[in-house]
């Protein structure tokens, strides 16, 4: 009964959820008290009808299964010559103002690519990622990223860096020029699985065909009913992110299509 209770009352205390509940009590005494306030209290509705449907309905998880689910993992073959990562896993200025590497969500990227580095000792591991901020805050995320691969054991001859990309497409033309790929060899491009469709289109257009390795995925392949506002938000912000990146970088050129595949 405890647990049963804890959950219940973490599920109304939860600051997301609160607000919700919150606002639906003020909109009922708004709705009760101005009845003659037909257009605002229209509005008032239409929004709080949508944050409900946010926090209850998985339309974040929906809208990320495509994104997810576009390219599988991939059978690897014997020899790799290199592994390109995405850089967005490490929090900049939090990290130096706090002297030590601070992660976020993302962090299954760098995990990623050390457990791979020591599956195929023979390829080198290309961190790519600079400074994405609108106001540079002065880190180094490529930096960052190379010091805890060395940490986990990663020798740091292998380890290249690219610090000057602040998006996708950047990632993929200086990566690029960085790695300075052979004819014929392969190289692993790792990043979140909801990623990885804009990832490849950037990586093709700039004329380097990487083979995608998603990790970091967040959408439930059969997603249930709930009511955790922060979840679902999070997810809804990214999914709208990446589907709004396609379509951008398609209309200006940064990618090979609009929606890449396999």
């Amino acid at each position: 009964m405890t647990f049963v209770l804890s959950k219940i009352f973490w599920a109304i205390a939860d600051p997301g959820n609160l607000l919700v509940l919150l606002l639906l009590a003020g909109l009922a005494w708004l709705a009760a008290t101005h009845r003659r306030h037909g257009l605002g209290l229209g509005i008032i509705v239409s929004a709080m009808l949508g944050l409900v449907a946010i926090s209850t309905l998985p339309l974040g998880a929906w809208a990320l299964l495509p994104l997810e689910s576009r390219f599988p993992a991939p059978q690897l073959p014997a020899q790799i010559a290199g592994i390109v990562v995405l850089g967005g896993a490490v929090e900049g200025r939090l990290s130096r103002d706090r002297g030590t590497i601070a992660l976020n969500d993302a962090a299954e990227r760098i995990f990623a690519a050390a457990i791979l580095a020591r599956r195929h000792p023979e390829a080198k591991i290309l961190i790519s990622g600079g400074d994405a901020t609108l106001f540079s805050n002065g880190s180094d995320e490529a930096a960052q990223t190379r010091d805890l691969l060395v940490e986990l054991g990663i020798a740091a001859e292998r380890v290249l860096t690219e610090d000057r990309s602040r998006n996708t497409y950047e990632n993929a033309v200086f990566s690029r020029q960085a790695a300075a790929p052979k004819p014929g060899e392969v190289w692993l491009l790792v990043t979140s699985a909801a990623h990885m469709p804009r990832a490849v289109g950037c990586f093709r257009h700039a004329g380097w065909s990487v083979l995608p390795y998603p990790v970091d995925y967040r959408a439930e392949p059969r997603p249930g009913l709930n009511f955790w506002l922060r979840q679902r938000l999070g997810l809804l912000d990214l999914a709208a992110k990446e589907w709004i990146g396609l379509v951008a970088y398609d209309l200006l050129g940064r990618t090979d299509k609009l929606f890449p595949k396999p």
